[in-house]
């Protein structure tokens, strides 16, 4: 679903439901949230106000029975000129009958995609399950079971075997869960639902292809409710983009027991969206007393050796190693641990650009490697916003005159900024960190 996220700030925008590594329910990519004042249901429309449905001219008032047989109907309509668009597309007669055999409409993807998690986890909350003793155990498990073929991966596409597990153990822990649901069905109910539409169509084009092609057939095709698929959670699209036959088997099988096309696909996506091997995607690091927050800025880089000579250290004292470029991240705000990111950690954020789902892969591939955890402490007293208040956050700092904000909900780079400038302006340490405190404050 890596098209589907936003981020940024990621400290507690962007944080889902997280899955525990010791009892897998879900992956622990971040889902993204989403209101149903904005969305059209199959056969009724919800209204911002009462957000009730109001039954359409012509029509009955019907019950929920009625209202999810009238869906089939209308899904089935739809499926027939779906088809049309696919044969055009390139899509066999063949492909199409084996691919929606049985297909129905299937409201409890719609359900998850109504009601996903508000992003109410901090970084450190989200950690906590992304990088769990469980989580690191299993992870060197993992690495020791299957060291042969990661060995070779790294070899061939240049990116370290422990990242590439920490992805595997993110996305469907270490490939317990792949997730059930049968992707042609899940796409098919959202490209109808119209919400996405253009997006989810495409996805299940793309699936149909990858049929057709032969990869996988319609009931080993299985994912998630919003399709991304395998050990390594690819959505049709990128599968279609990054996917490998590492095996040589002349498949693409992201889905086998076998991880080993799934693995390597993850290593040549990372690969190819600038991975480095030998560089680290971040350190932990020490800021002085007199740092000037402003410069906590992604935008901002420079070499280690010119952060040491602003008093930006590793935690021994010393210079960090020149990896090459850098910028500060404050994920927790100025009382929460201090990073230095190089461009690593942009090849982790094409996969998915949470920041704390990169910084979830990051620490998770430390500690399998054998480092420790992080030093610093976390403002273990605040509390991410919720969807709301993000909301009203940015409405009151338009109110105040620190930006004119898109109230969205999403903490992005301007309202970043905005933050700073009313932190300036309270003479407070402007590190643009939107708490739960600050927002306490401004009520």
């Amino acid at each position: 679903m890596r098209k589907l996220f936003f981020g940024l700030a990621g400290w507690a925008a962007l944080i889902g439901s997280p899955a525990l590594a010791e009892a897998p329910t879900s992956s622990l990519r971040p889902v993204a949230r989403v209101d149903i004042s904005e969305v059209k249901l199959a056969s009724a429309t919800f209204l911002p106000s009462s957000k009730r449905p109001v039954v359409r001219p012509g029509l009955q008032r019907i019950s929920v029975g009625d209202t999810k047989q009238i869906s089939e109907v209308r899904f089935q309509g739809w499926i027939k000129r779906f088809k049309n668009r696919a044969k055009r597309n390139g899509i066999s007669q063949a492909t199409l009958d084996r691919a929606f055999k049985g297909v129905t409409y299937n409201a409890y993807v719609i359900d998850k995609d109504r009601n996903q998690n508000e992003f109410t986890k901090t970084v450190w909350e989200y950690l906590d399950s992304a990088a769990s003793e469980t989580r690191i155990k299993n992870g060197k498990a993992a690495l020791r079971d299957h060291r042969q073929k990661l060995d070779a991966i790294e070899r061939k596409y240049g990116v370290e075997k422990e990242v590439v597990v920490a992805v595997w153990g993110l996305e469907s822990a270490y490939g317990t869960f792949k997730g059930d649901i049968p992707v042609i069905e899940a796409l098919a109910t959202l490209a109808f639902d119209g919400r996405r539409g253009k997006f989810f169509e495409a996805q299940l084009l793309a699936a149909l292809e990858i049929l057709q092609d032969g990869h996988t057939s319609p009931a080993n095709m299985k994912g998630s409710w919003a399709g991304a698929m395998g050990h390594t959670q690819f959505i049709p699209t990128s599968f279609q983009s990054f996917a490998v036959d590492f095996t040589g088997d002349g498949r693409r099988d992201i889905w086998s027991d076998d991880p080993s096309d799934a693995l390597a696909s993850t290593a040549a996506y990372l690969k190819r969206s600038g991975w480095t091997k030998g560089q680290p995607w971040g350190v932990e690091v020490k800021l002085p007393t007199s740092f000037d927050y402003k410069l906590a800025n992604r935008k901002i880089t420079k070499a280690p050796s010119e952060w040491a000579r602003l008093g930006v250290v590793g935690l021994d004292g010393k210079p960090v190693r020149n990896f090459g470029e850098a910028a500060v991240l404050l994920p927790g705000g100025h009382q929460g641990v201090a990073l230095l990111v190089f461009d690593n950690f942009a090849a982790i954020e094409k996969y998915n650009t949470a920041d704390a789902y990169v910084i979830g892969v990051g620490h998770l591939s430390d500690r399998i490697t054998g480092g420790g955890a992080f030093k610093s402490g976390w403002p273990y007293g605040d509390r991410a916003l919720t969807f709301d208040e993000r909301k009203e956050l940015q409405r009151r700092l338009n109110q105040r005159g620190h930006g004119n904000l898109k109230v969205d909900g999403l903490i992005g780079p301007i309202t970043i900024d905005a933050v700073r400038s009313y932190q300036l302006g309270r003479g407070f340490v402007p590190d643009g960190y939107a708490s739960f405190n600050l927002l306490k404050g401004m009520r």
